[in-house]
This record gives C-alpha cells, sequence and structure tokens, in this order.
C-alpha cells in the first residue's frame, strides 16, 4: 500500500488495536427518558456531560435514532422482542410480556454468552414493573438478574430483590450508582467468556429533585436556556407550565445526565482495566425523551421530537469508525437485529426491524424511508385516560413528521425548515399533499405491524386537536 509521509506518520501515530480474542462482549446501557436535543452541543442545551462527548468522538453516533413508541414499556418490549407492539401485546405501560418470546438475551445465550440484566425492568404488572420475578422462562433468558423497585424515586428509596429467593434488599445512595456497581461487579466476574449485559438505568425520569447534589449545584436555573418551542404559558398539556417551572425541571434533568455521565465514566474506566475495550460493544441510549415544556407539555407519548428522537451511541475499537455521524433513520425496532448483526450472531426471522450494522461499520448503508410513530392506549399512563398526550398513529422521514390522531390530520412538519416543529404545514399550500404521500407510508406500516387502527377512515379528517 503507497502512503505519503503524512499518512505513514499518522499511522505511526495512531494507537493499536489489541488484537480480538473472542466474540465481542454487549454493554447496552440505556437511562430512561433522555431527548437527543439534551446532548453536549445541542441547540439550547446547557447539560454538562464529558463522557458523551468522549463517546461521540470513540463511536459512531446516529443523528436520527427514533423511539417509535414513545412510552417506557413499549420500548422495552420492542428492545427485547425486536417485534410491534400489536404483535407481543405490549401496548401500554405495565402489562405483561409472555414468556414464550424469543428475547435478545436468548438468541446471545443460545450463542454461549453469560447474559445479564440490572434496573427497571417495566414488562411486568407491579410498580414499575419491578416485581420480583424467579427464576424461569419470565426472566426471558438472562442469567444474571438484578430488576429494582420504586426506581423513580432516584435516592435511599428504591430497592432490589435477592435475585435467587426475592428477599427484599434496601440499598442506600443513588440508584443509578449502585446499579453501575453491580454491573461493574458483572464484568469481573465474567471477564474471561463473552458476555451480554443490558444496565437500564431510570434517570433523568421524574423525579427531577432527587438527583445528586453536587450535580444540582452546577445548574443556577435563571441562566438555563429555553428551546423556542416552550410557550410562555402552557398552552395545551398542562396549564401550570410557565417558563420558570421549565427552567426548574431542566436543572434536575441535567443533574441527572451529568451523574449518568459519571457512571458511564466508571463503565468505560472498567473495560479498560479489565483489558476487554476493544472485545467489547458498547451501547449508550434511552428509551425515548421528554418534552419538559415544549408544545405546552411534559413527559413523552407524543410525536414532538423531544419526545421521539434519543441518543444512540456505539463505541466498537475498530469498526466503528470514531467520531462518524450516522444520520440514516433508524428506531426502536432496528435495535435487537443491529445488535446481532455487530456481534456476528444470525437475525432471527421474526425480527420487524432491519439489521444496520452496516451503518456502524461505515459501510454503505440503503437508509430506511421512514420509521414508524405510535400511541396506542394509555390506560397505565400518568393520569390514566385523562392524561392529555393524543392516542395516534405517524411517520418520521428525514425530513417531515406527520401524525393522524383518532379523530383525524392532527400535524405535519418540516424538521429541515422547522426543527422545533412550530408550523404545521396541513394547512399550507402543498401541504395536503405531503400529508396523502405520507399517509401511504403510515398504511404500509400498520400493514407490517398487525395494528388494526382505522387509519384510511380517519387520515381523510381533521382533528381537533390544538397546536402551539
Amino acid at each position: 500500500m503507497n502512503m505519503n509521509r503524512r499518512q505513514f506518520a499518522k499511522a505511526l501515530a495512531a494507537p493499536l488495536l489489541a488484537p480480538r480474542r473472542r466474540k465481542p462482549n454487549l454493554l447496552y446501557v440505556f437511562s430512561d427518558q433522555h431527548r437527543a436535543c439534551s446532548l453536549p452541543g445541542e441547540p439550547y442545551c446547557d447539560v454538562e456531560a464529558p463522557t458523551l462527548r468522549r463517546l461521540r468522538k470513540e463511536g459512531v453516533s446516529f443523528g436520527n435514532c427514533i423511539s417509535n413508541y414513545p412510552v417506557c414499556s413499549p420500548y422495552r418490549a420492542m428492545l427485547l422482542t425486536g417485534r410491534w407492539p400489536y404483535q407481543t401485546g405490549i401496548i401500554d405501560n405495565d402489562l405483561p410480556l409472555r414468556n414464550d418470546e424469543v428475547s435478545l438475551a436468548r438468541v446471545f445465550d443460545g450463542a454461549g454468552y453469560r447474559t445479564g440484566y440490572i434496573d427497571k425492568w417495566h414488562l411486568s404488572p407491579g410498580d414499575e414493573g419491578g416485581t420480583f420475578i424467579p427464576p424461569g422462562p419470565a426472566r426471558q433468558g438472562f442469567d444474571d438478574w438484578h430488576v429494582w423497585s420504586h426506581t423513580n424515586q432516584h435516592l435511599d428509596k428504591s430497592f432490589t430483590f435477592d435475585p435467587d429467593t426475592g428477599a427484599r434488599i434496601q440499598p442506600h445512595g443513588y440508584n443509578a450508582t449502585l446499579m453501575t456497581e453491580t454491573a461493574i461487579q458483572f464484568v469481573h466476574d465474567y471477564r474471561d467468556r463473552p458476555w451480554m449485559l443490558m444496565l437500564s438505568w431510570n434517570p433523568p425520569h421524574t423525579s427531577l429533585e432527587d438527583a445528586p447534589p453536587e450535580y444540582v449545584k452546577r445548574y443556577d436555573p435563571g441562566a438555563l436556556r429555553l428551546r423556542p418551542n416552550v410557550p410562555a404559558e402552557g398552552a395545551y398539556g398542562h396549564e401550570n407550565i410557565t417558563p420558570g417551572t421549565v427552567r426548574r425541571w431542566l436543572q434536575g434533568y441535567y443533574a441527572h445526565i451529568s451523574a449518568l455521565d459519571a457512571e458511564l465514566a466508571r463503565l468505560l474506566k472498567t473495560l479498560d482495566e479489565t483489558g476487554l475495550a476493544n472485545d467489547t460493544i458498547f451501547v449508550y441510549s434511552t428509551d425515548h425523551g421528554d418534552m419538559l415544556g415544549s408544545h405546552g407539555f411534559d413527559g413523552k407519548r407524543v410525536p414532538w421530537e423531544e419526545s421521539c428522537r434519543v441518543p444512540f451511541f456505539v463505541r466498537y475499537p475498530g469498526i466503528a469508525p470514531a467520531g462518524r455521524e450516522a444520520d440514516i433513520l433508524f428506531s426502536a425496532i432496528d435495535i435487537y437485529p443491529t445488535l446481532c448483526g455487530l456481534a456476528g450472531l444470525a437475525v432471527p426471522k421474526h425480527c420487524a426491524g432491519r439489521d444496520l450494522s452496516s451503518a456502524v461499520r461505515g459501510e454503505a448503508t440503503v437508509a430506511p424511508e421512514s420509521v414508524f410513530l405510535m400511541h396506542i392506549k394509555k390506560d397505565n399512563a400518568t393520569g390514566g385516560r385523562e392524561n392529555p398526550a393524543p392516542l395516534f398513529r405517524g411517520v418520521r422521514t428525514a425530513r417531515h413528521t406527520y401524525a393522524v390522531a383518532d379523530d383525524g390530520a392532527w400535524c405535519l412538519y418540516d424538521n429541515r425548515e422547522d426543527p422545533y416543529q412550530l408550523h404545521s404545514l396541513l394547512d399550507s399550500p402543498g401541504g395536503a399533499k405531503i400529508a396523502r404521500e405520507l399517509d401511504d407510508l403510515v398504511v404500509e406500516w400498520l400493514r407490517k405491524a398487525d395494528d388494526p387502527f382505522p387509519y384510511r377512515e380517519v387520515c381523510r379528517k381533521r382533528s381537533s386537536l390544538k397546536l402551539i
């Protein structure tokens, strides 16, 4: 191979990767409710997160990773099964996942991996789905089982169970730190064999008032910037949302993210210390975002970017090109087959999503034309059926977000020209034509997802829902 002097010098200066000794480990770390627009470097964002900046530099980041159904349990079911909500039955929170699913853990277990799960489960009834599950099929193929309950209370109040007896264990401290310690022990215990570990932190999900004080002190609420789509007063979702309220929320939200960032650093340090960094696929993502006052909403369950667009970072030295930004559409349903593809495992035929591991490796990839968006049911939402988030189906394309509520067409945004989604195009010149084209995409997604939503009957109407 011919090199000029500069290329030769660069090659000599580059750190050599240790030879791969075995099948890659998988460490899949996901928080709860961390929106992509609250990553360091994003506009109107003041969060301090140096480890997330490091992950962006050392691996591949997906700028258009979308949570198809921005709710905890439906996302987790898609992640673990690779199937759509109506295919698994998980169409809302707090519903039990069937024991016969071909889970991601079962695929890795069948390939000789030690499998582990730590923290929030939310796929069985009970407080956040964190009730004790005895050894057996209900653990979905995970060998090591460390599920917690009351995880929305992050300081001193959440608890876990003895994985064998179910006896309640009440540790004290910040729950994400305690769970990270369990993950670190798992890595040390199985350092001599391939392993797959899922670590599911609850922060920065509410409560936003119990982040570690040392991180809360970093943020002055009065100095925090608001996104342009935060209205002066609550316009649609919650009438008590004001700019001052949102800034107080952001203080706690950013403090949680900074605290998690320190836990990410501990995990990366552990991989370095055990010599496993080059043999480990390291992923950071989340289940969905948080509106935090945008469009007059808090929480999720809506099609706007703050709710649906989430972080997805992959570090896999020598495979995932460092510093690469992959802007193709990538969604929750694609994660299971993509993780299989990265690990060199056959993708099970039941998977409804696509193996996009080629995009992680920096190879030419045919990008998805669209991803499916949905909010199917809200009986188990905060406030139940009174929760202000409407039920809808829709699509996110590289340029547009389109949603049809259960009483008619609701919103259409050009995300390129209107990144804060302030102006719906449904009544604009050309908007109806775009909507009709996107209707065909939604109908195709409904068919693929076995979703019975009566879309053709509804999309011809206009929704009565308000927009700011």
